[in-house]
């Protein structure tokens, strides 16, 4: 089997949109959530979210194309625009021998776009001749595929809020496997909307911290009361070793472990022993020990129940000892809640923290519940020295996904010494 290593990153959040800005603000701990003060959410009892503020889709888009495709299509095509560019890629110079492909996942896909259109239906305008395939969770996949003429095999996945996770999982598995050389995966979320705060917030999920929405994502703490709806999206480009080694390409890490599982117990409850079950098959997939993690990116969404149930799924994984001495970080304390972009965000940022060798802290945590007892990590970001790391995903409907990821220091491909 092939080694599999990431030599792009791109993502749009709500602490900036790019790289560099969010990043920079993830490892200040600075909190990209806000009051949401748009008249759409009137009456609601959720009104903070992670609004992504600074994007402008006419950089990556002509105006067509903006009319067209739903925000998280245009959020996942910068992404990708990013992420080949910091690949060192041109897709123009793509041929016909060379076809990568693009996995993207979407929890929600277009449901602004749904939105919009129930308005103007209800208005008595006419829908948009665009409704249906601009709000497909495959248009991401397509639309990203259709801009830089990825011709290779495609997906668009939709597991909740693992989906991001199960997308860069799944190329993982194409690429090591030989079924594609490279591939383009990730997720992307564009769901501040009425109906999906209205819906969370009606089945209890929400925070309602709406007088300092800062501090309205708390996992851990024992004050938490729910988590933050957020949009965005997170794409990384994966290639085999052969294929980055031979372009003399920058790597920007290494994925080594992929696993998943699915509770089959219930629509919204998490279960420990399926949280279990996929990280230890991506340990397993991955030949790593354990002891050997340097650090797991907690799914941590800052629900009661949700926080709980993985901080004991941890427990049966990372036993005795160990489970107490991994140092466990939350980006979603930060981020907030990406839904389906949410695991490829916090597999990007697990990749910087590798290459820098910093963990980012988890803010809010001010009072642990007492049934959460790991070693989260509270006081600033954590300098250490890393090797592998962990990056959880957990969605509703029991679908769970596991990353594993180990470093190799940002070097030309071919200057790698890391063993398979």
């Amino acid at each position: 089997m092939r080694r599999v290593v990431v030599t792009g990153l791109g993502v749009v959040t709500p602490l900036g949109s790019n790289i560099d800005k969010s990043w920079h603000r993830l490892k200040q701990g600075l909190s990209g959530i806000t009051f949401l003060d748009r008249q759409e959410f009137e009456g609601l009892g959720c009104r903070v979210g992670g609004e992504v503020t600074d994007f402008n889709p006419s950089v990556f888009l002509s105006q067509k194309e903006i009319q067209r495709w739903d925000l998280f299509v245009q959020y996942a095509v910068a992404a990708v625009s990013m992420a080949l560019a910091d690949a060192g890629l041109d897709p123009k110079k793509f041929d016909e021998t060379f076809k990568p492909g693009v996995i993207i996942g979407s929890g929600r896909g277009g449901i602004k776009t749904i939105t919009e259109n129930i308005k103007r239906d209800l208005s008595g305008s006419r829908f948009s001749a665009y409704l249906m395939p601009a709000t497909t969770p495959f248009m991401a996949a397509a639309a990203a595929a259709m801009k830089y003429n990825l011709s290779g095999p495609s997906l668009g996945i939709s597991t909740a809020c693992a989906s991001g996770a199960h997308a860069i999982g799944e190329a993982f598995r194409w690429i090591r496997h030989g079924y594609a050389e490279m591939v383009v995966a990730g997720g992307a979320e564009a769901a501040l909307c009425r109906p999906a705060l209205g819906g969370y917030d009606a089945a209890g999920a929400l925070s309602r911290r709406n007088n300092a929405p800062e501090k309205a994502s708390r996992p851990f703490d024992a004050g938490r009361d729910g988590f933050v709806v957020s949009e965005g999206a997170g794409i990384v480009l994966l290639e085999s070793y052969e294929s980055a080694s031979a372009r003399g390409a920058m790597i920007q890490g290494e994925i080594i472990g992929y696993g998943q599982s699915t509770d089959a117990a219930h629509e919204t409850r998490p279960n420990a022993e399926g949280e279990a079950r996929a990280m230890e098959l991506a340990l397993l997939d991955a030949e790593v020990r354990p002891e050997e993690i340097g650090f797991i990116s907690a799914h941590g969404t800052s629900t009661l129940l949700g926080d709980r149930t993985e901080t004991l799924a941890i427990k049966k994984v990372f036993s005795g000892k160990t489970a107490g001495k991994v140092p466990v970080t939350a980006n979603k304390s930060v981020i907030g809640h990406m839904l389906g972009a949410g695991g490829a965000v916090e597999a990007v940022f697990t990749l910087l923290s590798l290459k820098e060798g910093l963990i980012p802290v988890t803010i809010n945590l001010e009072n642990s519940d007492p049934e959460c007892d790991l070693d989260y990590v509270t006081d600033g970001p954590r300098s250490v020295s890393l090797e592998t790391a962990m990056s959880n995903s957990f969605g509703f409907g029991g679908c769970n996904a596991v990353l594993i990821f180990r470093s190799i220091q940002a070097d030309k491909a071919g200057k790698a010494d890391k063993k398979c």
